[in-house]
């Protein structure tokens, strides 16, 4: 009776094709991930910082009403990007894939979507201080139209800054994947779905929506870990007004208060972990790998 195990030259086979890529993620990924755990145990006084293996770090950082509010406005950044971004990035996805009927013209304009992002992120940020400044040219085109008598002070340095900055730096996040889950969906199913005497909506709804899942849990994932992770864009565009998480990592990093800021990381990586495995648990993204 012929032995069902595979032999043993094509398990050792197996493991030097993957030993590479496993060398690599231990490299890049895993140590420096340890490496930012074992610090978050340090301890440090008003020189230095030293090994150690105290909670204190720790316990400040989950007793402190800082964090709790440090969170709670990142998460609203996080809301409110990830709403605009969805919207924005399925009606874009949606145009393309179901009304431009040449792939030629598909192309041409997805790529132009992808235009502004050719350039850094930083330099797109900045470009919106002029536009939106007191004197800039948002406020002067609403006063000459007569809609306001004053420069309206809440368009720059604000939240709604921030977040219009978030939005404007990744939402090609969230059409990219959507946009590749939706010329996916068979046509065919469309077609039966408005034979059976489905209109427009109930089509959106009960056949696009529910098919273009993966997609938008895709580009949801993109965007939650880089507003979580970002702080140089509330930095410039709240004008120092707002505090988001990785802007508090930022500033313990520049006080060398290495440990504090360690586990900061930890917390936030924790924090993203379980926020990622709750979108997964709506949907098997693992069709669109």
């Amino acid at each position: 009776m012929a032995s069902n195990l595979p032999d043993k030259s094509a398990v050792r086979a197996s493991w030097l094709l993957v030993s590479p890529l496993a060398l690599i993620l231990t490299f890049f990924l895993v140590l420096p991930i340890a490496t930012i755990v074992v610090v978050s145990f340090w301890n440090t006084n008003a020189f230095t910082f030293f090994p150690d293996f105290i909670f204190d770090n720790y316990a400040y950082l989950l007793t402190s009403k800082v964090t709790l509010a440090t969170y709670q406005k990142t998460l609203k950044f996080v809301v409110l990007t990830w709403v605009f971004t969805v919207t924005i990035g399925f009606a874009v996805a949606y145009f393309l894939a179901f009304h431009v009927r040449s792939l030629s013209m598909q192309i041409a304009l997805f790529l132009a979507c992808t235009i502004p992002f050719w350039t850094s992120n930083i330099i797109r940020m900045i470009s919106w201080i002029p536009f939106l400044g007191r004197n800039g040219l948002a406020n002067s085109t609403l006063i000459e139209m007569g809609v306001i008598d004053t420069p309206v002070e809440w368009l720059l340095f604000s939240d709604f800054a921030v977040v219009l900055a978030f939005v404007h730096l990744y939402a090609l996040f969230m059409v990219v994947p959507i946009f590749n889950t939706m010329m996916r969906i068979d046509k065919s199913l469309i077609e039966a779905a408005r034979d059976a005497g489905a209109n427009g909506f109930q089509i959106l709804v009960n056949v696009i929506v529910p098919l273009a899942k993966p997609g938008i849990m895709i580009g949801s994932i993109f965007v939650v870990t880089l507003v979580m992770g970002d702080f140089i864009t509330v930095r410039f565009m709240s004008g120092g007004q707002s505090a988001s998480v990785g802007r508090v990592i930022s500033n313990e990093i520049a006080l060398l208060q290495y440990p504090a800021a360690a586990a900061s990381a930890v917390v936030l990586l924790i924090t993203v972990l379980i926020m990622i495995a709750i979108m997964m648990r709506f949907v098997d993204i693992r069709k669109e790998l």
